[in-house]
C-alpha cells in the first residue's frame, strides 16, 4: 500500500497520463512511495471517495475547479504550475505535492 496518494484532475483526464508516468519515475528515483493518478474532471467527486488522495492536483485547464474543490475538501488541493504542466516537469511537480501532504 502506498504511503501517499495524489491524485491529478484535467479535463478528460488523458493529458495528465504522461505527467502521472514522470512523477512515478521522479519517486522511484527518490525512494518514495506513493500512489499517482490522474482522472478526469467528471469522474473527480467519485474517485474522491474511491481512492482517498492525500492531496488533489489540478491541471491548469480546470483551474476554474479550484474554489469548488478547495471550499468542500479537508486535504490539501493545488494547482499544477503551468509552467511546470506545460514541460512535464514531474520531479518539481511530485516535490511541490510531497511539501504540500507534510
Amino acid at each position: 500500500m502506498a504511503e501517499k496518494t495524489i491524485m491529478l484532475v484535467c479535463a478528460a483526464g488523458m493529458s495528465t497520463s504522461l505527467l502521472v508516468s514522470k512523477m512515478q519515475k521522479a519517486a522511484k528515483e527518490q525512494g518514495e512511495i506513493v500512489n499517482i493518478f490522474a482522472t478526469a474532471a467528471a469522474d473527480a467527486n467519485n474517485k474522491l471517495e474511491s481512492e482517498k488522495p492525500d492531496i488533489l492536483m489540478l491541471g491548469p485547464q480546470v483551474s476554474y475547479l479550484f474554489d469548488q474543490f478547495k471550499s468542500r475538501l479537508t486535504i490539501p488541493v493545488e494547482m499544477i504550475n503551468m509552467q511546470d504542466y506545460g514541460m512535464m516537469n514531474g520531479a518539481k511537480i511530485l516535490a511541490h505535492a510531497l511539501e504540500e501532504i507534510k
